[in-house]
């Protein structure tokens, strides 16, 4: 339930989403992927039917035996991981990066020269992989993707990537297998991740104003799925609007496809790019609140759509 960002950028090109550029682009060479979430269990599934060979690694090993029966290979170690030419990553956040990824050993014997780490990460964060990395002579890559997993599984993420040139050019054919499109936002990795930090705190403003507007609603007699049917059919169209007003309407939040807690994560990291720039975000404190109080409440394992059942608690709506 995720689109891609609108407006101008630094450049972008789109790309088709078949795989078939990149498997002629990049035919033979061994990935590595690490992190088979829900996300990383479809992007490494696109990177195969591309015709690639990937190495996966995981921490929990039933992820790892499901792509192998796919044909994937089995990595024992991050070190194996590593001895590929390129690495993919697709971890929860900045401490699973930061502990395994951020290894100075780790990166000391890798054989790898590119890394391409497509989570959603700090700009902090970001900076620090950065400079790592270059101490090591390994290239670095951001490509956070807007998309959830059934996207990921088809290959029809947006994928918002930053980089060195050269770099991305290296990458272009994995993003080709990966996505529908990417979206280039310049030389420096920490843009990308500000790109996906802003547009998921877009996401997380605008579930808020449904979620209050469906309250007002239906405080006053107005069933939310009519409002929300006349919403997107006029005004506001489209994936967030569409999909998340029908989730918020109809207060469905399981199955989640996007965990309450990653939505705190992401407006944190919203709030903590904004204070180290002195950029206000004033929806920023209540969204963090409304998401506190939402794990307060037990929704932890819901989508983070169901923040939406706090502002029914305030409305003194029943749940």
């Amino acid at each position: 339930m995720s689109s891609g960002p609108q407006g101008p950028l630094t450049y972008s090109r789109s790309h088709t989403s078949s795989g078939d550029q990149g498997s002629a682009r990049m035919s033979g060479r061994t990935i590595g992927f690490v992190g088979l979430g829900g996300m990383g269990r479809g992007m490494a599934g696109s990177l195969l039917r591309a015709g690639h060979t990937v190495r996966v690694w995981n921490r929990s090993p039933e992820p790892v035996a499901a792509m192998v029966a796919e044909g994937a290979q089995a990595a024992d170690s991050l070190a194996e991981v590593f001895a590929a030419d390129t690495v993919v990553s697709m971890l929860a956040n900045d401490a699973a990066v930061e502990q395994l990824l951020l290894d100075p050993a780790l990166l000391a014997g890798a054989e790898a020269t590119l890394h391409v780490n497509m989570a959603t990460v700090s700009l902090a964060l970001a900076e620090r992989a950065e400079a790592l990395h270059g101490e090591h002579g390994i290239g670095y890559v951001a490509a956070p993707v807007l998309g959830r997993p059934p996207v990921a599984a088809a290959g029809r993420l947006n994928i918002l990537a930053a980089g060195a040139p050269d770099l991305l050019e290296r990458a272009e054919p994995l993003f080709a297998a990966m996505g529908e499109r990417t979206w280039y936002f310049g030389d420096s990795p920490r843009q990308a991740n500000t790109a996906k930090i802003s547009t998921n705190f877009l996401i997380a403003c605008a579930i808020e104003s449904m979620a209050e507007a469906c309250s007002l609603a239906d405080a006053n007699g107005v069933r939310p799925t009519e409002l929300v049917e006349m919403l997107t059919a006029t005004l506001f169209p489209g994936a967030i609007y569409g999909g998340y007003g029908a989730m918020v309407a109809e207060r469905r939040y399981e199955p989640a496809g996007f965990r309450l807690p990653l939505g705190l994560k992401d407006v944190g990291l919203a709030l903590e790019a904004g204070a180290a720039r002195n950029v206000p975000l004033p929806f920023g404190s209540i969204l963090r609140d409304a998401f506190l109080d939402a794990l307060a409440h037990g929704d932890g394992e819901k989508d983070w759509a169901a923040v939406a059942a706090v502002a029914r608690r305030r409305a003194g709506l029943p749940d």
